[in-house]
């Protein structure tokens, strides 16, 4: 098994692609932080917002990066190995994210 597959819907990433996931991640994870603290310490509300969509662009911009890895590994192998459903499970994947 090619262990760039996403099989048993697992999948070993390299060391590259972990530690920029990782990074996004913590980074997102600081923001909620900062807004968490302005709402607590009663910051204006336009000044929150503005945080908060901050917030959505860097969870956008971690699943344009986690998809397109997705795409390139997971779902061009499986379509190599003749898996058509992934396909239709990239699809629903891409409505769910289009909502």
């Amino acid at each position: 098994m090619n262990s760039e597959c996403c099989c048993k819907k697992t999948k070993e990433r390299s060391e590259e692609e972990y530690k920029s996931l990782i990074n996004r991640l913590s980074r997102i994870e600081g923001q909620i932080r900062g807004i968490k603290g302005m709402v607590e310490k009663n910051a204006y509300c336009t000044d929150i917002l503005i945080q908060s969509s901050a917030v959505s662009a860097a969870i956008n911009a971690f699943n344009k990066e986690l998809l397109a890895n997705h795409i390139k590994t997971c779902v061009a192998q499986d379509i190599r190995d003749g898996k058509d459903e992934t396909v239709d499970e990239l699809v629903a994947t891409l409505q769910k994210l289009m909502k």
